[in-house]
């Protein structure tokens, strides 16, 4: 199972799920072990496979650091927050994040769009 490090500790996943909001994004960050890299990405693989079949999914993309070190950095696209906590909380997810290598390292945190006049929309 992958350690959980949050990327604000004073507010981690678990607070941030209880929170009605929408849509959202999830940003997750990775490190792990080189030797567990194979692994790891079969997990994800089928990590991303679960959660796209959800209620409220709208798309995920993995990217790698450039570099050695295999440190990655996966984003979600989420309707709303209860979509997410739904898939997030799920039984069969829960299950499956105990395959990955004890070498990872999980940060997860849930963020929402933000209006710049003139450079982006909300």
């Amino acid at each position: 199972m992958p350690q959980m490090r949050p990327l604000d500790p004073a507010f981690p996943i678990d607070r941030q799920i209880a929170l009605d909001a929408g849509p959202v994004v999830l940003v997750n960050l990775f490190t792990l072990d080189a030797a567990d890299e194979p692994r790891f990405l079969k997990n994800w693989q089928d990590d991303a496979a679960f959660m796209k079949r959800q209620p409220g999914f709208i798309s995920t993309q993995l990217h790698r650091a450039v570099g050695d070190n295999p440190t990655y950095l996966n984003y979600a696209v989420w309707e709303s927050n209860a979509h997410f906590r739904a898939a997030f909380t799920h039984p069969e997810f829960r299950a499956k994040i105990a395959d990955y290598p004890a070498s990872a390292v999980a940060s997860p945190h849930l963020f929402q769009k933000v209006a710049v006049p003139g450079i982006c929309v909300a």
